[in-house]
């Protein structure tokens, strides 16, 4: 895959514009519908910035990302045995309180959004919460050497619907890195069967 390709030859510079960013306010949303120390899967972790802040706050954590040079910087960075594995290989039911995909179902093509969302879904124990997002649009697009799929709040929230969850809170954000003009949309869904 193309972006796997990219995150694996610009992981130190993906890291660097990554590791810092503040999105406190998005993991207090979601940390919201986790019960103290549960178990959390950060799904697509990129730099572990947020698998770290999960650690330090008493949660239980799994961590895995798709590129490899990513899995190295996030083991180094969290202390966490970070998985190399991908989307597809998700094969857990009912394990985790929490799911975290910030900024990475953004590469999943939109054919197989389906797929992905009912193996997030069965991953997730019946009440847990899933956090997620991805860049507000509807396009889908090849930038450099990555694929996007962009999603609008009514495509998503239906999308969710359609996996067997229940939208808690949906809001659309401005990139919280200097000079980004990207807009996202973030959804807190909870399994509800």
């Amino acid at each position: 895959m193309m972006s796997i390709s990219y995150y694996n030859a610009n992981a130190d510079a993906y890291f660097n514009d990554t590791v810092g960013a503040n999105v406190n306010s998005l993991r207090e949303r979601f940390l919201a519908h986790v019960p103290p120390g549960g178990h959390i899967l950060d799904a697509g972790c990129g730099s572990g910035r947020d698998a770290r802040a999960f650690a330090k706050a008493g949660y239980q954590v799994t961590a895995f990302d798709a590129s490899a040079e990513m899995v190295k910087r996030a083991a180094a960075y969290t202390g966490l045995d970070v998985r190399h594995m991908t989307f597809a290989d998700m094969a857990w039911t009912e394990e985790f309180n929490g799911i975290w995909a910030c900024a990475t179902l953004l590469h999943v093509p939109r054919d197989e959004l389906g797929s992905t969302f009912a193996r997030f879904t069965r991953a997730l124990r019946r009440g847990g919460a899933w956090y997620l997002s991805v860049k507000h649009g509807t396009d889908d697009r090849v930038v450099g050497e990555r694929t996007f799929t962009d999603l609008i709040e009514q495509e998503m929230q239906k999308r969710l619907e359609d996996a067997g969850l229940s939208v808690a809170d949906l809001w659309v954000t401005d990139d919280v890195r200097p000079g980004r003009a990207d807009r996202w949309v973030n959804t807190v869904a909870v399994r509800i069967e």
